[in-house]
């Protein structure tokens, strides 16, 4: 199999971001990626002008990482209160879950919005209770959000 070096000039998932120099076999350089703009040949002329790439990328990443960092100072702040359907005896009906979380943030803050796979859970909640949960945005940046879960119609469970 033939392979070949390019640099791409944007993030490319599983492969690389901006400024990366990788091997990748030859059609999938000819056909994919050079043709959609998101990588050339390494040539000694290309090779150059990675510099350029390379500031490009600091730049993009510490943009993110300042949003992030901020993103984390406000979740911090946020306490989320939410309503768990229970039965008698307290059985609870359903779960809380990512994006049942997610959800609850958006409508909190419309300004944070939260991809459910950046929030930790390692499983469902089941339970009434004071939470704390693991949120982890943009590899390095983590922080944690209080969620209150209260049972539902607490007062008709006696009836």
């Amino acid at each position: 199999m033939a392979t070949i070096e390019v640099i791409l000039k944007e993030r490319v998932q599983n492969l690389g971001a901006e400024a990366d120099v990788v091997n990748v076999k030859a059609g999938y350089a000819r056909n994919f990626l050079i043709p959609s703009g998101k990588a050339y040949e390494a040539t000694k002329g290309n090779l150059r002008q990675l510099q350029n790439l390379k500031a490009v990328r600091a730049q993009r990443e510490a943009q993110e990482l300042a949003e992030a960092q901020s993103m984390i100072s406000k979740l911090k702040k946020l306490k989320l209160n939410m309503q768990l359907s229970t039965g008698q005896g307290g059985k609870a009906f359903g779960s809380i879950t990512t994006i049942d979380i997610a959800k609850a943030i958006t409508e909190a803050n419309p300004k944070l919005e939260i991809d459910r796979h950046a929030i930790l859970l390692d499983k469902p909640i089941k339970s009434t209770g004071r939470f704390d949960i693991e949120v982890k945005l943009n590899g390095d940046v983590t922080g944690t959000i209080r969620v209150n879960v209260q049972a539902e119609g607490e007062e008709s469970a006696g009836a």
